[in-house]
Parts: C-alpha cells; structure tokens; sequence
C-alpha cells in the first residue's frame, strides 16, 4: 500500500487489529478524540482499526529528490511534529494524557535517531568530501549532545508527571536554530557534492 503522511509518501504494509490489541489502540485513538467513540456508536458497529507498517526503505515525496531537499523534508517534519506536541502540551495543562506521552516520546525518539544517522552517515560523508567543514560538524555533533540532553529533561519531566510546558519550550527553541544553522551550513554543501 502507498501511504501519504504530511511531507512523506512511502510504502507500507497494512493489517487489521483485532482483540486487546484493537481495543488498546481504538483507546487512544478515543483518548486523543471522542468523536471516535461517538462515530462507533452511531455507526451501530465495531469500528475497524488499521496499522500501517512503513516497508524499509527511504521515505519520497514531491520534490524529495536530492540528499538536500530530504533532510530539508525530515527537518520540516520534525519543526511540524514538535509544533503539534507544544499545542497539545499547552492545551492539556499541568496532566498529560496516555496518547501525548506516545506523541512527545515519539517525536523523541525519532530526534535521536536523525541526528545518530546524521553523526554516523552523512557528517563521515561530509568530512571525506570536505574537510574545510571540520569545524561545522564538530558544532554540530555538540549540538545534537545538547539537543539530546534537552530529550532527556523532557522525558524525566513527562515520567514525574511534572510541568512540561518549558522543557518542550526549551527543546523547540535550541532545536528550530539547531535545524536552521544546519541548514545553513548544509544544503549547499549537499546540493554541490552528492
């Protein structure tokens, strides 16, 4: 199955869940949205619940043709993902739901992993090709240490039940000019060589 997510188009393979572990998901689906729950019951039957499971591969897209525009693309995708969780922090107030947990802890877990391919794939790449930008990814490997130190309050923060509010604050602010400044530094770089 072809599947368009935002920014992305990629493949995936589709199942129906069935038993405890549709129910589980229906629940956070209704936790983030009770129209779930009020479409169900007047549908008058039991709404199907579908996972989609991304096929390996590099996600594509319009315009997502160059090593460039793809970690542009990711880029967007992470200041998108980490607006929608600010705006659900700040509307839950001081309890966060289930489903936010999953969104911050997500959002997350896909920072680390950018920024871990970023430090073991392309900055090697990079540095082979150019070697004038050695102290360009050196700040940037610094960067994602703090990136990943902010991560880590954030997480601390969402397991005491804590106030979250200024610790996402503080990860979008050094995160949006940490995707900037590499940007800057970057796409050119990536544009001219790859």
């Amino acid at each position: 199955m072809h599947v368009e997510d935002g920014l992305f188009a990629y493949d995936a393979d589709a199942a129906v869940l069935d038993g405890d572990e549709r129910d589980a998901v229906f629940a956070r689906a209704v936790e983030a949205d009770s129209g779930w729950a009020d479409y169900e019951r007047r549908s008058g039957r039991r709404l199907p619940v579908v996972a989609l499971t991304p096929v390996p591969g590099p996600p594509g897209g319009p315009g997502v043709d160059s090593p460039a525009a793809f970690l542009t693309t990711v880029h967007e995708s992470f200041r998108r993902e980490l607006a929608l969780v600010r705006a659900e922090v700040a509307a839950a107030g001081p309890k966060l739901s289930a489903q936010l947990r999953v969104n911050c802890l997500s959002a997350c877990h896909g920072l680390h992993f950018h920024h871990t391919a970023e430090d073991g794939g392309m900055f090697p790449a990079i540095a082979a090709a150019r070697p004038d930008l050695a102290d360009v990814l050196e700040r940037l490997r610094a960067e994602h240490g703090v990136v990943a130190d902010l991560i880590a309050r954030l997480q601390q923060a969402i397991e005491a039940d804590g106030p979250v509010l200024p610790e996402v604050d503080a990860l979008i602010e050094r995160l949006e000019a940490h995707l900037d400044w590499e940007e800057q530094q970057l796409v050119p770089v990536l544009n001219a060589v790859f």
